[in-house]
């Protein structure tokens, strides 16, 4: 304990109390509280060594400031405080020990010593480590008795008040102490693991995008691989260098494929093998019928508007997954958020895009939410599959109460360029991307 306290005293000044606070008043306030106190003691303990106490007015004045200055000094080093303090009231104590004081004055603490060391005692509990108020009691109680028993008869009980009540405040302050840290602790916990969770989600969707993308890729390796194999056979005539170049294509195309399969079986491991679902053919426009009647079925009403256009169109195979992912996101989140509402969905084509729009009106009667807060996690999958095909991503709230989610993904070259036209396409959403019409 000696060895802390050497520490503590040596150290440099720490942060005020209340100097994390971010109001400035607030951190403030602690210098404001020691200037009223000192203001209020300083000049009573000198009036009251003075009158009561029989001492010199130049010592009564010295004492004073010894036992209240401190309080100033508490706010950012409350130990050397104390120890200034507690000096200053025992230096009182032993001027006053041979002297005939009367029945009711408070010996060897005086009111308002009493009072500065059980404020100062709380200030220790705000900063100080147990075993070092451990040893401030001890050494409190060492001086209390020795004054008690050997230098002056038995006082009238201050020195119990200081003992017991500060004993009391410090052990508060310990409390007070602790909480506001798990406190911290806790906020901060939750900040990373909001952001652990946002990450993972984005991780976990940027993967399922992967496995669903190799289906696409792997189908056009695998045609490359057989036009190569069987040029020499379908065309007359090739000429032997010809032929060995279209082997050598068949050979790079079938290389690339292996190594898009042990990349996905590094994507899809996760200690069960590849599931059914993985393995299934991958949905597009044609699916998107389908899944508005299975959307209408569960009890919201779903308005469908698709193009013959965008059916007919030859959409490039990650385009078309995308399409049919956004609408299913944007349904799933109204049955979140806002069951009931009456839903909107177009996809429509000119051309050179497909633009996909899911606007949700407010419910016309009320409807319990199934979930009351959006974490906007599913906008993430939107953004990211807006992103690998190089088109824009627009969401927000309605003036009316509603939502919409209106997507714009290019056909022909640009389709899977990848260049993230919507600048945040790659960021998480932030709180009022979430759907909570």
């Amino acid at each position: 304990m000696l060895d802390a306290l050497r520490r503590t005293l040596t150290a440099g000044p720490p942060d005020p109390l209340l100097g994390s606070a971010k109001r400035p008043f607030v951190r403030k306030l602690p210098y404001v509280v020691a200037l009223i106190l000192i203001a209020a003691l300083l000049p009573s303990s000198a009036r009251l060594m003075v009158r009561d106490y029989r001492l010199d007015t130049g010592l009564a004045l010295v004492l004073a400031v010894g036992q209240a200055g401190p309080l100033l000094l508490a706010v950012r080093r409350p130990l050397p405080a104390w120890g200034i303090s507690f000096a200053a009231g025992f230096l009182g104590a032993w001027f006053t020990r041979q002297m005939s004081l009367p029945p009711d004055n408070p010996w060897p603490w005086s009111a308002p010593v009493t009072i500065e060391l059980v404020i100062l005692m709380l200030a220790l509990g705000l900063r100080e480590r147990p075993r070092v108020l451990v040893l401030v009691w001890l050494l409190m109680t060492a001086g209390t008795v020795m004054f008690q028993t050997g230098v002056h008869p038995p006082g009238n009980g201050s020195s119990a008040v200081v003992l017991v009540l500060g004993g009391l405040l410090m052990a508060m302050g310990v409390a007070l102490r602790d909480r506001a840290r798990a406190r911290r602790a806790l906020a901060e916990q939750e900040t990373i693991s909001e952001a652990e969770r946002a990450q993972r989600t984005l991780l976990e969707e940027r993967a399922r995008i992967a496995r669903e993308l190799h289906d696409v890729v792997a189908h056009h390796m695998s045609v490359i691989t057989v036009q190569a194999d069987s040029a020499p056979y379908r065309i007359a005539g090739l000429p032997p260098q010809a032929s060995e170049e279209f082997g050598a294509i068949a050979a790079t195309a079938r290389e690339s494929l292996g190594e898009m399969r042990r990349l996905l079986g590094v994507l899809r491991s996760d200690g069960r093998g590849s599931s059914a679902a993985e393995r299934a053919p991958q949905p597009g426009l044609d699916r998107i019928q389908q899944l508005v009647e299975a959307t209408v079925r569960s009890g919201l009403p779903v308005e469908l508007s698709l193009a013959a256009e965008a059916l007919a169109a030859d959409l490039p195979q990650a385009v078309d997954l995308s399409a049919y992912r956004i609408v299913q996101e944007a349904l799933a989140n109204v049955v979140r958020h806002a069951p009931g509402a009456l839903t909107r969905v177009s996809v429509t084509t000119d051309g050179s895009g497909l633009t996909i729009l899911v606007v949700n009106q407010p419910a016309d009667r009320p409807h319990a939410p199934l979930e009351t807060s959006g974490t906007g996690h599913g906008l993430v999958g939107m953004r990211e599959r807006v992103r690998l095909v190089g088109g824009t991503l627009d969401t927000g709230p309605l003036p009316d109460g509603g939502f919409r989610v209106a997507a714009r993904l290019p056909l022909g070259e640009d389709a899977g360029a990848g260049s993230g036209t919507d600048g945040s396409a790659s960021t998480p959403p932030t709180e009022k991307d979430s759907p909570a019409a």
